[in-house]
């Protein structure tokens, strides 16, 4: 099939049955109308909807190389600098739907498994790889417009730089048997943003392996036998979007993904037991130039509603004329603006790889992703800082409903709003910034790409600087006449 629907995507969702598991009781009945997921649900299925809105559809779909049907340009493989102006336009087009909040919308993960497909040749001739499998999969997901999730982590043990998992049992997901029918998978792995209410489960080795049974790359159904989800606490507050603006639409959810003995089809075995690969394929493919453009697209959209929000409070309270506010504003905004050019930049620096396709400059983009962890923290502590007690002084929805509506309306008007709208205005910077969701996103977006620390390394090592050092030797030579 095509591009899909929302309501293609809600129906597909609860006719899986996905064994999710949240505060000790295991989801039954549909998954779409459950507290915990009814609303990210509900605002990924309007992202969907989005591809059949004659204003956008042209944003957002393609037509396919293989069918001439409408699919995903999050599956597009870029192979001119315009190609990447219209997967940003279209990353940046689902991101204005929920203002950069869902940082797992489909085009992240499409975009994951384009990269790996474009890359595929890398497996070519070595031992226990599948080139082909990628490929296939990448088509197959892309003319059914799959939704998918990943899982690229070991559960936090032991973070010693050479631990050797000894236990009897599994503890990181590993393979246990390799038979005819495929590999065997027992074990857990973190941290599958959306776990259970997605089609498919991509589970890659992200490098640093020692073993080569957990080394492995493949992608299953969600509803596969022996695997399960079990999700950490929601953050969703409520249904009620004046209460919890963000938190009620956008809780994407986090999951621990045990596979229990999961058997693994050969045809959708990418690679596994080879160390070299499981610990290179990532760093060599075009993951990161790609997936940066789309995280990067995503954090512009992001960046800009933070903007909005912050000066929604000043004009509420009226304080734009102190130096103080207007010098914490304009830190948004150079850092909105460097994201901007970093991004753009990386597009026309872009260049063709050795298999045909056009990367983003990677440079460019390590560079915003090592500016953004560091920028956002600040973004919430700003809007604490100028929301100051307003950020307190938030009553629910039921309180302009009841007898005391008038003290509201009295006590807790503003200058340019009426009490109503400016706690409305309190409270989405709240949920941005101070509930249990607020700062789930400050911690995610920390920790998006990584860790900063290892970013940064990454980016020192990767970085050319010979040509510099090559200046200062040359200044130095220079004799005095």
């Amino acid at each position: 099939m095509p591009a899909i629907t929302g309501d293609d995507y809600i129906d597909r969702i609860d006719e899986l049955k996905n064994n999710v598991w949240i505060d000790g009781k295991q989801v039954t009945g549909k998954i779409s109308e459950h507290p915990a997921f009814k609303g990210v649900i509900k605002s990924q299925a309007a992202l969907y909807d989005l591809q059949y809105d004659e204003m956008t559809k042209d944003v957002m779909t393609y037509l396919s190389p293989l069918t001439g049907k409408q699919v995903g340009i999050s599956y597009l493989q870029p192979k001119t600098q315009g190609d990447l102006v219209k997967r940003r336009a279209m990353v940046q087009q689902w991101a204005r739907s929920n203002n950069g909040m869902m940082g797992r919308s489909p085009d992240y993960m499409n975009t994951v498994l384009m990269a790996f497909a474009s890359s595929a040749k890398l497996l070519e001739g070595k031992e226990n790889c599948f080139p082909e499998n990628i490929t296939k999969f990448y088509e197959y997901a892309r003319e059914n417009d799959l939704s998918m999730t990943h899982t690229f982590i070991d559960p936090q043990v032991n973070r010693t730089q050479f631990y050797f998992e000894d236990s009897e049992e599994p503890i990181a997901a590993k393979v246990v048997d390799r038979t005819e029918k495929g590999i065997v998978v027992k074990g857990a792995r973190l941290l599958a943003t959306q776990g259970g209410i997605t089609d498919e489960i991509l589970a890659f080795s992200a490098g640093g392996v020692v073993d080569k049974a957990n080394g492995f790359a493949f992608s299953i159904p969600s509803n596969s036998e022996g695997l399960r989800f079990v999700c950490r606490e929601s953050f969703v507050g409520g249904d009620s979007v004046f209460n919890y603006p963000l938190s009620s639409r956008f809780e994407e959810m986090d999951t621990i993904v045990v596979f229990d003995n999961v058997l693994v089809p050969w045809d959708r075995v990418f690679y596994y037991d080879n160390m070299e690969v499981s610990n290179s394929f990532m760093g060599a493919s075009s993951f990161q130039p790609f997936t940066l453009h789309q995280a990067v697209s995503r954090q512009i959209i992001k960046t800009e509603f933070v903007l909005g929000v912050v000066q929604s409070i000043i004009d509420t309270i009226n304080i734009s004329e102190y130096q103080h506010v207007q010098e914490k504003v304009s830190e948004i905004i150079v850092a909105l603006e460097t994201m901007k050019a970093l991004v753009m930049k990386s597009e026309v620096d872009a260049q063709i790889d050795e298999w045909g396709f056009m990367r983003p400059d990677r440079t460019t983009l390590q560079i915003a992703i090592n500016t953004f962890p560091r920028v956002y923290p600040r973004f919430t502590e700003i809007i604490q800082l100028l929301g100051a007690s307003g950020l307190m002084s938030i009553p629910t929805e039921d309180a302009f409903k009841s007898r005391v509506r008038a003290d509201l309306d009295q006590y807790l008007q503003s200058k340019s709003r009426n009490a109503e709208d400016r706690v409305r205005i309190f409270r989405l910077a709240w949920d941005l910034t101070m509930s249990s969701f607020g700062t789930r996103e400050t911690l995610y977006e920390r920790y998006f790409f990584g860790d900063p620390v290892k970013l940064a390394s990454q980016l020192y090592f990767s970085y050319d600087k010979r040509e510099y050092v090559k200046r200062v030797e040359d200044f130095l030579a220079v004799k005095k006449v």
